[in-house]
């Protein structure tokens, strides 16, 4: 018997590979998230004034670096437990297929 998402994937007519290379694509850090990380460490290093930042913007979030593996396909597909992290990258891996076929996206309940 297949999984919700294994059945959801062959409904769609979505090739698994195709959601490693969108995952591939969103996911992979980027030199400007790694910007972000080297001025996050270099701040929390420094002993900065408590009061003297409030007005100053958070940087952005960066990007997680945890793409989509095979190995984390093939247990979504067989229907093992995967962790919540996990379902959320498949999830936006598969809402990138989806977008590129010119489909609306879906939410996590209708994968998993």
């Amino acid at each position: 018997m297949a999984s919700k998402f294994a059945q959801f994937l062959t409904d769609q007519g979505i090739d698994p590979r195709r959601v490693l290379t969108a995952s591939r694509a969103i996911e992979r850090l980027r030199p400007e998230d790694r910007k972000i990380k080297l001025e996050k460490r270099r701040a929390k290093g420094e002993d900065a004034p408590a009061g003297g930042d409030k007005d100053k913007q958070p940087p952005p979030k960066p990007r997680s670096g945890r793409v989509v593996t095979e190995r984390l396909l093939r247990e979504a597909t067989a229907g093992k437990p995967v962790s919540g992290p996990a379902k959320q990258r498949l999830l936006r891996a598969v809402n990138r297929v989806l977008e590129q076929k010119k489909k609306t996206a879906v939410d996590l309940r209708a994968l998993f």
